[in-house]
């Protein structure tokens, strides 16, 4: 049974910094489309950041584009979300997926979960971001 388990939330000031991580198990990460997604109270969740199979390809919303940065580590079967310069309306809880069906490019419409289905994803235990002074 393959799982997705996120770490490396926490409270920052605004222009901080963080990593998060999601980490895989069962399954190879490096063989699917990851996908990070982040929920703020009261909003829906938003797609922030995608990396295509074999990391040829990346997208990021606009409002975390030259921030935000996706990369995968095969060996240690795990993918990460460095946030720079972040600032409060990206306080929200950060979850990732995998779709490990999907081979094509990544761009706003899949990236957003409009067409993607998900094998795997951490919706239960996302790992919280609070950027405040």
């Amino acid at each position: 049974q393959g799982q997705l388990v996120n770490s490396g939330g926490g409270s920052v000031q605004p222009g901080g910094s963080l990593r998060l991580s999601c980490a895989a198990s069962g399954f190879t990460m490096n063989a699917c489309t990851i996908l990070w997604f982040r929920q703020a109270p009261g909003k829906e969740r938003e797609g922030v950041s995608c990396l295509s199979r074999g990391s040829s390809g990346s997208y990021y919303a606009d409002s975390v584009k030259g921030r935000f940065t996706m990369t995968r580590d095969s060996a240690k079967n795990t993918a990460y979300l460095q946030m720079n310069s972040l600032k409060p309306e990206d306080t929200a809880v950060y979850s990732c997926a995998a779709d490990c069906l999907y081979d094509g490019p990544v761009g706003y419409y899949y990236c957003s979960g409009y067409a993607a289905s998900y094998q795997y994803n951490s919706w239960d235990q996302g790992t919280q971001v609070t950027v405040s002074s």
